[in-house]
């Protein structure tokens, strides 16, 4: 395996390839570090640190804001909004080619309709990310942390402006990354963002084992090293089951009808159509959190006013569905989360797989599945299997998403390092990684060098 990673660097191509996506991952990783001028920045760490701690509505949007679009509203920084402007776009575009004639033929025309939806698209991004700035700079202001020079039209204009250039730079570098670079420009941008949290979970976790410039073994008092060996094989376990189920397959075989030319007979040839187990891939769960962080905000009122009051119902239903006293969501919260995943697998999987396309396919090019006839029996069996496979992705899903949960509670141990056992977190971070490798191994196979993950030759 280390003489297969050494000769990837050999190649020029490739090399040069490698290195210009890793300067761009450098780049977006130093933005980071670049305030915005405008933000009163000791009053900004000091409001975010007790939105953080307090787990409040707002934190929990902030979170997910950060997980799902490779960005860190917490710091005051020009890449803050992140890029998620550009994925909720690529999302609205996707949606609407579905119920809108015209983009769908757009679809349907190769790769010039493809550039003119990401022409689109990026338009789209530009917009949402003014109103998403703007709304953003409000929100401070109204908080007292934008400076006094920039307390003002003029201000909030550049302020806006600023944010939209950082998330328009994210898109850019994500596209230079497709054009010239190894992998998915976005996806790897999000990635990045997710291991980037690496850091402080160890921190997290392993801090108290080092207080006062000693070790402990005992990790203070909520961590023993047993807990700590548990904690490690059941990271692999996970790990190995989420790579196992990203990568299953249901193989459909395909038979080719056999034609006859001159003396030649052409066809007969036997194959397989594969669909996959997890076909919607992480959007149901993005989805799901999204549309709970509504619920979330109007049970953490009632709480707070359940706090201060003795109104007996409003005690009884908010921690039902998010405890009070603490940051662990309740038995309501994590069902509606399972029932959502289940509905936004087959709403995905309904609009991304169309069985009555890959009939005409088929019949077009003379293959078809043996014992069903080409066109509508065709594509009723390819919608039933699909409805059978994705009710086992959508339960693989739904335990993904609850697992960092359930680690956390049961084992006493931080959300930021459970986060890291499932979730949208892990399943990206896999999924990401697979698709680089698999762009990587086709270089290599195209040059004749073997693939990373293909078995040594024993002779």
């Amino acid at each position: 395996m280390f003489a297969r990673i050494l000769t990837v660097f050999r190649i020029p191509e490739l090399r040069q390839k490698i290195i210009l996506t890793l300067i761009l991952l450098a780049v977006y990783r130093l933005g980071f570090y670049i305030p915005l001028s405008f933000l009163d920045q000791d009053k900004f760490f000091e409001s975010m640190r007790r939105m953080t701690e307090s787990q409040g509505t707002m934190g929990q949007v902030m979170q997910a804001m950060s997980m799902f679009s490779a960005s860190s509203m917490g710091n005051a920084t020009i890449f803050g909004l992140g890029i998620m402007p550009y994925i909720s776009a690529s999302i609205i575009f996707q949606l609407m080619a579905t119920v809108y004639p015209p983009l769908e033929a757009l679809q349907k025309e190769g790769e010039a309709g493809r550039k003119k939806i990401n022409e689109y698209t990026r338009y789209a991004t530009v917009v949402i990310s003014l109103a998403q700035s703007f709304f953003w700079v409000m929100y401070l202001r109204s908080q007292g942390l934008i400076l006094e020079s920039y307390n003002g039209f003029f201000g909030w204009t550049a302020a806006t402006l600023t944010m939209t250039a950082g998330t328009v730079l994210l898109m850019w570098i994500g596209e230079q990354i497709d054009e010239y670079g190894i992998g998915n420009g976005i996806s790897l941008l999000i990635m990045a963002g997710i291991l980037s949290r690496i850091p402080d979970a160890i921190r997290e976790l392993l801090g108290p084992a080092f207080a006062n410039g000693t070790f402990n073994i005992q990790l203070g008092s909520k961590a023993g090293i047993d807990k700590l060996m548990l904690l490690g094989g059941l990271f692999v376990a996970v790990i190995i089951g989420v790579i196992a189920m990203t990568t299953a397959t249901r193989r459909i075989p395909i038979q080719s009808a056999k034609h006859v030319r001159g003396r030649r007979v052409m066809g007969g040839q036997r194959q397989f159509l594969p669909l996959r187990i997890n076909q919607s891939g992480v959007m149901p769960i993005i989805f799901a959190s999204s549309l709970l962080l509504i619920p979330i905000s109007v049970m953490t009122t009632v709480g707070t006013a359940a706090q201060q009051s003795e109104i007996g119902w409003v005690r009884f239903i908010s921690p039902i569905f998010f405890l009070l006293d603490s940051s662990e969501r309740g038995f309501i919260y994590n069902l509606l989360f399972i029932l959502l995943i289940y509905f936004f697998c087959y709403f995905w999987t309904g609009i991304t797989f169309n069985p009555k396309d890959i009939s005409e396919n088929l019949k077009d090019h003379g293959s078809f599945i043996p014992g069903y006839r080409p066109g509508a029996r065709t594509a009723d069996y390819l919608d039933q299997v699909m409805h059978r496979i994705t009710y086992v992705g959508a339960g693989f899903l739904a335990l993904i998403a609850i697992v960092p949960t359930l680690i956390s509670s049961s084992m006493q141990i931080s959300p930021l390092v459970a986060s890291f056992y499932g979730g949208t977190g892990l399943l990206i971070c896999v999924s990401v990684a697979l698709d680089l490798v698999q762009k990587i191994d086709s270089h290599l196979v195209m040059m004749n060098k073997g693939g990373l993950l293909e078995a040594d030759d024993p002779a």
